[in-house]
């Protein structure tokens, strides 16, 4: 993106520069204007047979579109290539040799007016990128020494206690320290529902609060948020450029001289064979403007944009709908991935503790024993106690905090309840204490058959059974796999750090191929070397910093949830901004849709070039039509590559 900043100035400075860019674009709009209102004014002098008033205008004309092209065909020139640049300027001057005025500033007042289209539309494509920009407020308010102020969102600082007003947004990345509100994180992360913000809640910059007032403390400086990151990450990825471009490009290098001699051999060569009525100047006129005309029509403008247009579109068209890809290389690659690897904690299940078994032994009953269990651990601030909690309040179980909590580290806790000691722990605690019943132990093996975690429950020294916890699958976990299979991935795995009878469960209920648990980082990297080797370009999706090293091993990794993931953010090539699984069969899609267009912009570009160029040196083409055609397939294949900004998710 050529307005963008060096990627380290703060978002200000980015705002600056896209203003900077709008005013450029404004001016190189009024100049095609003038421009074309000149070459008007001398056709029409011309008509009058005002012949030095129309070369004057003429003139004019092609001084002011003129200058850009020559510029950038001396960089061409001084780098040893020939571009579409250097064609026009060759042109331009035949037809001013051949006293072809007209043609000559039509040739460049053409050119001008595709190449302004061809920015117009990237920057429309870009705009959804730099509007990132805007979201966060440049203002926040501020409670310092107990007095509440306004102060530029830049000087808000870490620790900061910000006050947040019904309706404003979120100026910093922030954790809600009191109130309750809905807020909306839709801009950011893509999410159609608004998220319950209460204590303890991460609210991201350039979040939208709904009817509560809130107090914030502020996590990071405006520079550092989640925002500013992607932001940054986003215009970097946009200047990269995909290798299948830089092919697309070197054959264009190519392609070019051999353009240049052949038009040489098209004005040289058949005047020496071919009679007409004017003699040999005659015959050199009359096929030099034919080697012009081809010159025009070859020129491989329309071939050179085929890439760079469908990469931007597609990567806006990913951000809008969460999904943040780093670059060209990036989504080119995701494009061929036929292998794709999942982490179980945190991406392919949800990361918080659920009940999912509650199971009674000898006499007791479920609810008696959840009801035990939910008293123990009502002021544990342990996951697993905050999780006996919510099922038991989920179940709509009455009870009373126990008493004489005491946590036992490693092991487990134990309380007072309704007079009587209770219990809640590990196997190993039970064991310990003489609590274990044949009963019981078969409950144990039933529960971690179902890949759950096994926590007993004892009362006044008997146990009462068994709870299973486990961290729940995401929604759509299924869904996402059969869509990835439907779209040409032939192998799906689970590599996990989690115990492998949890990773083989995980992996049945989600329908993976295969699965693998107890894997230290460096097991994680291995197994992803194996799939490569056995299925292919391999993509792994994780969400932390456990993930880090297969991220980086994958031919694409890509980071789950990255608002909150710094690691990942920094490792993974994509990013999804949410929990939500279905973006990864999305990004594959667009993906192979980016791919495809820039294939069938390669093929409109080429053909029409073949077509004209066989008019051109038949004669029956004219530098108008020429010049016509090569902006008619410019914007055919820009038009071709928006299109990629409507993909939908689903």
């Amino acid at each position: 993106m050529s307005e963008a900043c060096c990627g380290t100035c703060e978002v200000p400075l980015q705002t600056k520069s896209a203003d900077r860019a709008e005013s450029a674009r404004g001016r190189a709009f009024w100049l095609v204007v003038l421009a074309g209102l000149l070459m008007a004014l001398g056709a029409g002098a011309a008509q009058q047979n005002a012949h030095l008033l129309s070369i004057g205008c003429y003139a004019a004309s092609i001084a002011i579109s003129v200058p850009l092209p020559a510029r950038r065909a001396w960089t061409s020139l001084r780098g040893r290539t020939l571009d579409i640049n250097v064609l026009m300027l060759i042109a331009v001057a035949g037809a001013i040799a051949l006293s072809d005025w007209l043609e000559a500033a039509a040739v460049v007042w053409l050119f001008g007016v595709a190449q302004w289209v061809e920015v117009l539309s990237l920057a429309r494509a870009r705009h959804a990128i730099r509007s990132l920009v805007t979201l966060a407020p440049a203002e926040a308010t501020v409670r310092r020494d107990g007095i509440d102020r306004v102060v530029p969102a830049e000087q808000v600082v870490p620790g900061d206690i910000v006050i947040l007003e019904p309706g404003e947004r979120v100026p910093v990345d922030a954790t809600v320290v009191d109130g309750e509100s809905a807020v909306d994180q839709s801009p950011l992360t893509g999410e159609s529902w608004p998220i319950d913000a209460q204590p303890g809640v991460d609210l991201l910059a350039g979040s939208v609060n709904g009817t509560g007032a809130l107090e914030l403390r502020a996590t990071r400086a405006v520079a550092d948020s989640a925002l500013a990151r992607i932001t940054r990450m986003v215009e970097q990825a946009q200047r990269q450029r995909a290798p299948i471009q830089t092919l697309v490009d070197r054959f264009a290098r190519r392609y070019t001289p051999a353009v240049v001699c052949l038009a040489l051999l098209v004005a040289v060569v058949p005047p020496f064979f071919v009679a007409t009525s004017g003699g040999w100047s005659g015959a050199f006129a009359l096929w030099g403007y034919r080697a012009l005309a081809l010159l025009v029509v070859a020129c491989p403008c329309a071939l050179v944009i085929s890439t760079p247009v469908s990469v931007v579109s597609a990567l806006t068209a990913a951000a809008r709908h969460g999904v943040l890809i780093k670059g060209g290389s990036h989504l080119e690659r995701l494009a061929s991935v036929t292998c794709v690897v999942f982490d179980k904690t945190g991406t392919l299940t949800d990361g918080r503790v659920n009940v999912t078994h509650v199971m009674a032994v000898d006499g007791a009953s479920e609810d008696g024993l959840l009801t035990v269990a939910a008293s123990l651990e009502t002021r544990s601030e342990h996951p697993i106690g905050r999780a006996i909690v919510a099922r038991a309040r989920g179940e709509g179980l009455r009870f009373e905090p126990g008493s004489g909590f005491q946590a036992l580290p490693g092991l487990g806790a134990e309380a007072t309840v309704s007079a009587a000691a209770a219990v809640v722990g590990s196997h190993r605690l039970f064991h310990a204490r003489d609590l274990c019943t044949p009963r019981l132990h078969q409950q144990i093996d039933h529960v971690e058959h179902g890949g759950a975690t096994a926590v007993l429950v004892a009362h006044a020294g008997a146990a009462l059974g068994v709870l299973g916890l486990t961290d729940r699958m995401r929604d759509g976990g299924r869904q996402a796999v059969s869509a990835l299979r439907a779209l040409g991935v032939t192998r799906l795995a689970l590599l996990s750090g989690d115990r492998a009878r949890n990773a083989e469960a995980a992996s049945a209920g989600a329908g993976l191929d295969e699965a693998h648990g107890d894997l230290m980082p460096e097991e994680k990297v291995a197994h992803i070397a194996r799939l490569r080797e056995a299925y292919g370009p391999v993509a792994m999706i994780g969400d932390g910093i456990n993930d880090a090293p297969a991220l980086a091993a994958a031919d694409v990794g890509i980071a789950m949830g990255v608002a909150g993931t710094d690691v990942a953010l920094e490792t993974a090539d994509v990013a999804l901004m949410t929990d939500d699984l279905s973006k990864l069969p999305y990004a594959l899609r667009l993906a192979k849709a980016t791919l495809r267009n820039i294939r069938f912009n390669v093929a409109l570009a080429l053909g029409l070039k073949v077509a004209f160029v066989i008019l051109a040196a038949a004669g029956l083409a004219t530098l108008w039509m020429a010049v016509l055609a090569d902006t008619g397939a410019s914007l055919l294949v820009t038009a071709s590559s928006l299109r990629l900004l409507r993909l939908r998710t689903a």
